[in-house]
């Protein structure tokens, strides 16, 4: 794959505005400006990030569409709060208990080790893909674990519905884990992807 050469490469822009499209809907009339408010907080942090970062390091378009696809979808995540995101069609087809919207998300998180990979490899703090690959799912499985804390603290803080909307929990005792192991789930199946695009890489 070729990722040092994007001169004239108009798909991140597309994608930028496409999602600012997305985020400017999710703020139409959201089930809850409070939920909206948390989530969209690390949503934005995130785009303006790459944004303001893209001069420095560009990534690949891959990893690019990775990103904005885990954004649109924490969007209308925020939107509706995850735990009412209209996922019925599936819940009902697979006979769920619950709205497995946010596991769905959690697994696309994991794809981010695509990035993470990238970026530690086209740096050189690795030497190969295979390390790279291995790194991208260790940071994943860390930031998996850090974001469950930081839900289940701020959750602890707010102490209302805001708290328990963010948490998004559901009544599950295991949600948190089963959170982690679909982060964890998403990192590994982006491997083989990796691998593919940076097969030439030693």
């Amino acid at each position: 794959m070729k990722t040092d050469n994007f001169k004239g490469d108009a798909f991140p822009l597309i994608l930028a505005a496409v999602l600012v499209g997305i985020f400017g809907l999710s703020a139409c009339s959201p089930h809850d400006w409070g939920v909206w408010k948390v989530e969209m907080t690390s949503v934005l942090a995130v785009f303006f990030a790459l944004l303001l970062t893209s001069w420095k390091f560009r990534f690949s378009n891959t990893a690019y569409f990775i990103v904005s696809l885990w954004l649109a979808m924490h969007a209308v995540g925020a939107h509706y709060t995850f735990e009412l995101v209209p996922f019925g069609a599936v819940t009902e087809t697979f006979g769920f208990e619950r709205n497995h919207y946010d596991r769905l998300a959690h697994f696309v998180i994991g794809f981010n080790a695509f990035g993470v990979a990238e970026f530690f490899l086209r740096k050189g703090i690795v030497n190969s893909a295979k390390a790279a690959a291995f790194v991208g799912v260790l940071f994943i499985m860390a930031l998996a674990n850090a974001w469950e804390l930081i839900e289940w603290g701020y959750a602890a803080i707010d102490g209302g519905a805001v708290g328990t909307a963010f948490l998004g929990s559901q009544g599950d005792v295991w949600d948190a884990q089963k959170d982690m192991l679909a982060d964890t789930l998403g990192a590994l199946c982006s491997v083989p992807i990796f691998l593919f695009c940076f097969r030439k890489a030693r």
